[in-house]
């Protein structure tokens, strides 16, 4: 088959619109940054041990040329469309055509994969995302800055409402590791010798300036199988989500400020966080068994996720000291400027250490409440959960003012702490959010007894007021789900929220 037939519709009309776009720009108009395609070898070899999951690795990477590639990607609301903005250099924009952006984790159909066999047969044939906030990028070269600002990996959550894409001058990213959709599981293929090409589609290659010898690679890929029973050729690729990967990074080691002994207690007007609940999603109905407990009875459960982010334009940074003897800790909340400096603080309840299974760390307590109500807003059945460990896990919004592209490599970053530890530092960045799955029992909604209709999973920020906000009139997110079914085979229906269906 031949190239041209297997270019997707979508493809062509995005070539459409650049080809519109770069008519009317002016021959004199500044040169976006360049990006090129590079193998790091002409030929690599995978290994693997019966049962192994390994991906597919080619060695490609997208490169950045000398100066930053940086997209600004973000809606209105959740009616409106995702608008993707270039930073061609400080104080010029330009927006890139509709279609390139369909969600928050990459550029659709950036490039295309073919592998063939020894034989000649296209084994795979498919186009594939990319995402610039890749996973560990490099710089390729020791003149180029040694640090990238941006984050790592595309946001994924539903409710993002923008998010920031960047490759450092001179870094590179590796195209496997560009996108959780461009994963290829080595299983799919059998052993033997094949070619794979990887190149950058050609709407890309114009409107980002890939010189044409430098936008696609072909490399040899040998695959065997290894059966002398050592380790297996681990993949790099990380085997966690987006959001557990932040978190676990997040969660380092504190570095709280002293204990205020001195001095009035001082709560700037203007640098407060500004905290925000999300609608919830992936709503669903559960046993007993997947709520943790025991695999008998009729008990059903409504689970769901919820998450609570900060809009800043200050984050939100509590410290807790222990008070000697106890599973308590005294919490302060610290503000700081958009320069990072400390500006005030302020007593703002406790933290205390959970004990539980699983838990086992500091929680700090009435960081949010979770209730399900009925048609006329009265309460049917309330979370248990209500105390939490604060970690940036999801990228809210990075374009709102003061947003931290990268929290989990500051020195305002979350420690959860364990039963020896005497100070400790939770915080949410500005424009993001953390996010709890409510699956255990207690924090899922127990819905055995709970008559069919139209109920409201309510996730309320901030509920007793403990924490000092900017705005705590937009505390209160409402999910409308309607319950059906019978006992022990419940059912829920859960209507998109706005334009959202999660």
């Amino acid at each position: 088959m031949s190239r041209h037939h297997r270019i997707h519709p979508s493809i062509i009309a995005i070539a459409s619109l650049l080809v519109s776009l770069l008519a009317s720009t002016p021959a004199a108009a500044t040169p976006t940054p360049q990006l090129w395609l590079v193998a790091a070898a002409p030929a690599v070899t995978i290994e693997r041990y019966p049962g192994e999951q390994v991906l597919l690795d080619l060695g490609t990477n997208i490169v950045a040329g000398s100066k930053p590639f940086e997209i600004h990607v973000k809606r209105a609301s959740y009616h409106d469309p995702i608008v993707a903005t270039q930073i061609v250099r400080r104080g010029q924009t330009r927006t890139l055509p509709a279609g390139l952006v369909r969600d928050f984790s990459g550029f659709s159909r950036f490039l295309h994969l073919t592998i063939t066999n020894a034989a000649g047969r296209t084994v795979v044939d498919r186009d594939q995302g990319f995402c610039p906030n890749g996973w560990e990028p490099m710089r390729t070269r020791p003149d180029v800055p040694p640090t990238s600002p941006y984050p790592q990996l595309c946001d994924t959550n539903p409710f993002t409402l923008g998010s920031v894409w960047g490759l450092q001058a001179g870094w590179a990213v590796n195209t496997a590791m560009s996108g959780f959709q461009n994963r290829i599981d080595v299983d799919r293929l059998l052993d033997g010798t094949y070619t794979a090409k990887l190149e950058v589609n050609q709407p890309y290659r114009q409107l980002f300036g890939v010189p044409s010898a430098q936008a696609s690679a072909t490399v040899k890929v040998t695959i065997r199988t290894r059966t002398d029973g050592g380790a297996g050729a681990a993949s790099a690729t990380p085997r966690t989500t987006a959001s557990a990967a932040q978190a676990s990074s997040s969660r380092a080691a504190p570095q709280p400020a002293p204990r205020p002994t001195t001095g009035r207690a001082r709560v700037p007007a203007r640098f407060r966080p500004d905290l925000r609940p999300l609608p919830a999603w992936a709503i669903s109905v559960i046993g007993p068994e997947e709520a943790g407990g025991p695999a008998t009875g009729p008990q059903q459960y409504l689970a769901f996720n919820a998450n609570v982010w900060n809009a800043g334009p200050s984050p939100l940074v509590v410290d807790g000291f222990r008070r000697p003897g106890t599973l308590l800790m005294d919490a302060y909340q610290y503000f700081f400027d958009t320069s990072g400096r400390q500006v005030g603080w302020a007593p703002t309840g406790t933290l205390e250490f959970d004990t539980r299974d699983g838990h086992e760390h500091w929680h700090f307590t009435d960081f949010a409440r979770y209730r399900l109500l009925t048609a006329t807003m009265q309460e049917a059945v309330r979370s248990q959960k209500e105390a939490f460990c604060i970690a940036p896990t999801d990228g809210i919004d990075l374009t709102v003012r003061g947003a931290n592209w990268k929290p989990f490599i500051t020195d305002l970053h979350t420690a959860c702490g364990t039963a020896s530890a005497i100070a400790i530092r939770e915080t949410l960045d500005t424009g993001w959010g953390d996010t709890y799955t409510q699956f255990l029992p207690g924090q899922s909604f127990d819905i055995t007894g709970v008559p069919n209709g139209t109920y409201y999973i309510e996730i309320v920020a901030n509920p007793d007021h403990r924490l000092y906000e900017g705005n705590t009139s937009n505390n209160v997110s409402l999910r409308k789900v309607i319950l059906g079914g019978t006992r022990g085979n419940r059912t829920v229906t859960v209507p998109p929220y706005e334009d959202i269906d999660a």
